[in-house]
């Protein structure tokens, strides 16, 4: 049975397209048929971080309007042969997305696929919540900082009231990921511990993905850092996290990247 999972946020700027290509592809590597679909029209990000931005011909708007057939929109993913892209479109806006014309979407890409992972717009507006509207479940990422935490608490929200599951009675499964944490800032009290984090928003912690310098990297180069660099912390902390998404009992560790100077100029990790 196929599922939705919407990678949220109410704060741009936290990790969200990182987050859908990582777990994209950490899915696709245990062997799971999956789709990333970028909602953020307008911007288009996805493509750049998949490495596929030369490969677009077809996006969403074309799809979702019957300007293109689904199987000419995807872009299949040169290092993972169950990895599929659908690029959002880059010259349209989120005022081109119709409810009827994605809803006739997500039925065909469920047909096709174990995952669909939908990368929403940051913000509690029409693309966010067309974004989350056939969701499963929702993965929703923050920075431990007050701001980023508040937002999400909206986006629960949403959750909660805008999804075709909240509308029929049910409820969107709902996963934290805390993005970007680092545990010398943490302890200094310059950020939110985990804790605090999760006494808030009151969801099951998904993982927690450290601040890294592999993360920019590997968007740099066009790849999710789960394939850039599979042993450093952040694509381990992902790689668990999609296991846990798969249902497996992964022991929760907060992961850690220490960089001397020897690595800074070399590009290694230290750990």
């Amino acid at each position: 049975m196929s599922k939705v999972i919407v990678v949220t946020s109410g704060k741009g700027g936290v990790g969200k397209t990182t987050t859908t290509a990582a777990l994209g592809s950490a899915l696709a590597m245990h062997g799971k048929s999956v789709v990333v679909v970028d909602f953020d029209v307008g911007l288009r990000n996805l493509d750049l971080i998949m490495g596929a931005e030369r490969r677009v011909v077809y996006d969403l708007i074309n799809v979702t309007q019957n300007q293109a057939k689904l199987h000419q929109a995807l872009i299949r993913d040169k290092r993972l042969e169950n990895l599929w892209l659908l690029p959002a479109s880059q010259t349209r806006d989120k005022d081109s997305l119709n409810e009827k014309g994605l809803g006739r979407l997500m039925k065909e890409l469920k047909a096709q696929f174990d995952f669909i992972i939908c990368d929403s717009p940051a913000g509690i507006e029409r693309g966010a919540i067309l974004a989350m509207r056939h969701a499963d479940e929702a993965v929703i990422v923050t920075n431990p900082e007050v701001s980023s935490v508040r937002d999400s608490d909206r986006i629960i929200g949403l959750l909660d009231s805008k999804t075709e599951k909240a509308e029929k009675g049910g409820k969107v499964e709902k996963h934290l990921l805390i993005t970007r944490y680092d545990q010398s800032r943490a302890g200094r009290g310059d950020m939110l511990k985990i804790d605090d984090v999760l006494e808030i928003l009151l969801v099951p912690l998904l993982g927690v993905i450290p601040e890294s310098e592999q993360v920019l990297r590997a968007s740099n180069i066009g790849q999710p850092v789960t394939l850039a660099n599979p042993m450093s912390a952040p694509a381990r902390a992902y790689s668990d996290a999609a296991r846990r998404l798969l249902g497996e009992a992964v022991a929760m560790n907060v992961p850690h990247e220490r960089y001397n100077l020897i690595s800074r100029i070399f590009g290694g990790r230290a750990a």
